[in-house]
């Protein structure tokens, strides 16, 4: 194939190193901006690519910029726009899932009234049932009128002879003695006067009976165990009365000599003897103080259990030991002492100790007369 006519045998001859000849009316380009010397590499060589370009390149270079930064500014807000929409699906995701939690709660709880009101169907049915056979036994026991009193009294002279055995409580046993003397009057049947004159025997037995205030004597021991935390040992009382020497005024000698004696007063201080014509109230510590008065209020409260027990000798034992106590480690000197130390003494001879009659006779006629009345029926 033949060469387009004008072309070159041979290669193209280079270009001439040689720029065109300024033109006078052109603009004078601007002059190269200095590169700073301590920018690092890469932002050097940009430096230097910026250097040759014109002022259109490089307003369009910025305008990229800035729509480069816009366009990442769209992307972050875009980013959070999805995190806000992730966050409110979540919560609408637990929402949903507590919601279905809840149902499944009520759910539960309306089987569980169900079966509730189903329990209380069957109970109010059992209910009903009892109450017709109730009537029917007191129907029965109407037709039985003086079993069903000798029965109800017996059972109270039952619990009147518990309280007097057990508790020796005599005013609970008067009090159920005279409720079956009241029952037994309005039956008001002949054959039972026997009985009710045994109850009356053994009302004014107890009736005679010398009477042991119980609670007052509690209310007694009680004053005591509050007062103990507010009782003064003996050693502080002592410690408190040892008599300090007043220390005579020198004002009229030197400073010298004042100071010569306060030295000499102080060391005969450091060693003090004093006649003790009585034995000291020994020394304790604040804490072994503080275990003395609870010890001391235990015992008290033992006492005080022995006395709703009618325990007399725990009774006067704890009262002993307590009164030990007190005398030994607090100043009974004092108004409060004095008052704790004579109630425990008046405490300590009382009596609890009372022969209390016994109510069997009654409580055998009574029963005598049951069983009598129920063969006499069969």
């Amino acid at each position: 194939m033949s060469d387009p006519p004008g072309a070159a045998s041979g290669p193209a001859p280079a270009a001439p190193d040689t720029q065109p000849a300024a033109d006078p009316g052109a603009a004078t380009p601007p002059p190269a901006l200095p590169t700073p010397p301590s920018l690092p590499p890469l932002v050097r060589a940009l430096w230097g690519g910026l250097r040759g370009l014109r002022p259109a390149t490089l307003v369009a270079a910025a305008a990229l910029a800035v729509a480069l930064w816009q366009w990442s500014e769209a992307r972050r807000d875009l980013a959070g726009v999805q995190a806000e929409l992730a966050r409110r699906l979540a919560e609408t995701d637990a929402a949903a899932r507590e919601t279905r939690l809840t149902a499944e709660s009520v759910r539960n709880a309306q089987r569980d009234a169900d079966s509730r009101l189903g329990m209380l169907e069957a109970r109010m049915l059992e209910a009903q049932n009892q109450r017709v056979a109730l009537e029917s036994l007191y129907q029965e026991l109407a037709r039985n009128r003086d079993e069903w009193v000798l029965a109800e009294v017996e059972s109270i002279l039952v619990t009147a002879s518990q309280q007097l055995q057990l508790s020796g409580n005599v005013r609970a046993a008067l009090i159920a003695l005279e409720a079956a003397d009241k029952r037994l009057q309005r039956a008001d049947r002949p054959h039972l006067i026997p009985l009710r004159r045994l109850i009356d025997g053994d009302v004014q037995r107890l009736r005679a009976l010398p009477m042991v205030d119980v609670p007052a004597l509690t209310f007694r021991l009680d004053a005591v165990v509050s007062a103990v935390d507010k009782l003064p040992l003996a050693a502080e009382q002592v410690s408190s009365a040892i008599p300090v020497a007043p220390r005579p005024e020198a004002a009229s000698k030197g400073w010298w000599s004042r100071l010569g004696a306060e030295v000499w007063r102080d060391l005969r201080d450091l060693v003090r003897i004093r006649v003790a014509d009585e034995p000291l109230a020994p020394l304790l510590a604040p804490e072994q103080a503080y275990f003395l008065r609870e010890n001391l209020k235990l015992k008290l409260l033992s006492a005080r259990l022995a006395l709703l027990a009618r325990d007399e000798t725990t009774f006067r034992a704890d009262l002993r030991t307590a009164a030990r106590w007190l005398d030994e480690y607090f100043d009974v000197r004092g108004k409060a002492g004095a008052a704790a130390a004579a109630t425990l003494d008046q405490l300590a001879r009382s009596d609890l100790a009372i022969q209390l009659p016994d109510i069997a006779d009654s409580l055998e006629a009574a029963r005598s007369l049951r069983l009598a009345r129920e063969r006499a029926a069969r």
